[in-house]
């Protein structure tokens, strides 16, 4: 393995913002798809890969969005190319016979609670990946949980059993204006090495 140049380590974490203003520069289709061919690539526990996106780009999507979204978060949202509407599969497992092994079903059919937490948790992961993926194709992210999360699975996933996340604002971002960092908790702050 390779090390990143710093280059490469400031246009993920050092020199990236979460953005809440866009330019009007649009994201084809194929940047979505060239973005998700990086993002299953991430790890998650037994290849579970529950995370499902919906990519919400039209205005018809945007407009049925727009009702569950916080107010402080209508106008950003709106004004996003494109929204990722981060969901997990509660039912998950049923693909492991092909992503890992048959037998795996099991551990989760037993136990509701451990595959709605093994789908939470590993979509949650997969959804970082997504913005360090976004990251490094150039594109800015704005991730938010400031919506109605009931209203949105009824909205676009009442006949599954997709649950949502989170949301990420995806686009080209106008960065002026921007607000100076927050802080960051040091090492010793919030790490410990036994």
């Amino acid at each position: 393995m390779h090390q990143l140049d710093d280059n490469a380590l400031d246009l993920l974490f050092r020199d990236a913002r979460t953005v809440s203003r866009w330019s009007a520069r649009p994201i084809d289709d194929a940047t979505l798809h060239h973005l998700w061919d990086l993002v299953r690539m991430g790890p998650t526990s037994a290849n579970c890969s529950p995370m499902r996106v919906l990519f919400v780009k039209s205005d018809d999507a945007k407009a049925s969005l727009k009702p569950h979204l916080s107010g402080a978060n209508v106008e950003q949202t709106m004004a996003a190319p494109v929204v990722a509407i981060l969901a997990y599969d509660t039912a998950f497992y049923e693909h492991l016979p092909r992503l890992f092994m048959a037998e795996a079903v099991a551990w989760f059919t037993s136990s509701e609670d451990v595959a709605r937490e093994t789908a939470f948790r590993n979509a949650t992961l997969q959804g970082a990946y997504l913005i360090i993926a976004a990251r490094a194709l150039g594109l800015d992210c704005g991730p938010m949980s400031g919506f109605d999360n009931a209203g949105v699975d009824k909205t676009f996933f009442a006949e599954s059993s997709f649950r949502s996340n989170f949301l990420v604002n995806l686009g080209y971002g106008d960065r002026s204006g921007l607000e100076p960092r927050a802080y960051r908790f040091t090492f010793d702050e919030a790490c410990t090495i036994a």
